[in-house]
């Protein structure tokens, strides 16, 4: 049972890192997109093309089935060792997977507009989106780690600091950017 439960949980780990790199990639190319809309012909429509074909490879070959996947393991691990449901870190983790999944809808809400010539957002937006990822990755990673509830507590008032610091590094980015 030990060892089924490992390699279930190693495709877990296989698929959630392919996920999180599909998401990561998937809104650096819309705020790619983006751009490309608001460049002059032909600069537009050869770049639009190639990057909703890129888009659409990624999200879905590469996002979508990790996604999935890593889901369907996750699920599998809880029915191998179902007393994890009743601790404390692995509710909060549930919920940030729940707003990952979220996350990961509302990119496809997003990559659906793109892909129709729909641009609802700046890039700029599109930027300090692509930072939710990451949050929640790091909320997740932490969470697993220091299942210690003291420890974990401290881990989420981290990831909120470490929000607020992303925060600032973005304006940051942005005005450096706008000097340019």
């Amino acid at each position: 049972m030990n060892m089924e439960y490992n390699y279930i949980k190693s495709l877990h780990l296989i698929f959630v890192i392919t996920w999180f790199a599909g998401l990561f990639y998937i809104v650096r190319l819309f705020v790619y997109q983006i751009e490309a809309f608001h460049k002059p012909s032909p600069d537009k429509e050869i770049l639009g093309a190639q990057f909703k074909i890129m888009a659409k490879r990624l999200w879905t070959i590469i996002t979508w089935p990790s996604m999935i996947l890593a889901i369907g393991f996750a699920i599998w691990l809880i029915v191998l060792r179902p007393f994890y449901l009743s601790d404390a870190w692995m509710q909060v983790k549930l919920g940030f997977v729940f707003l990952l999944i979220i996350y990961h809808i509302k990119c496809h809400i997003i990559y659906k507009q793109l892909q129709n010539d729909i641009v609802k957002h700046s890039s700029n937006f599109m930027r300090l989106f692509n930072e939710g990822a990451t949050i929640i990755l790091f909320a997740i990673v932490f969470l697993v780690v220091l299942r210690n509830a003291v420890n974990w507590i401290y881990g989420v008032i981290g990831i909120l600091l470490f929000s607020v610091l992303l925060m600032l590094g973005y304006k940051f980015y942005k005005r450096l950017r706008e000097r340019n």
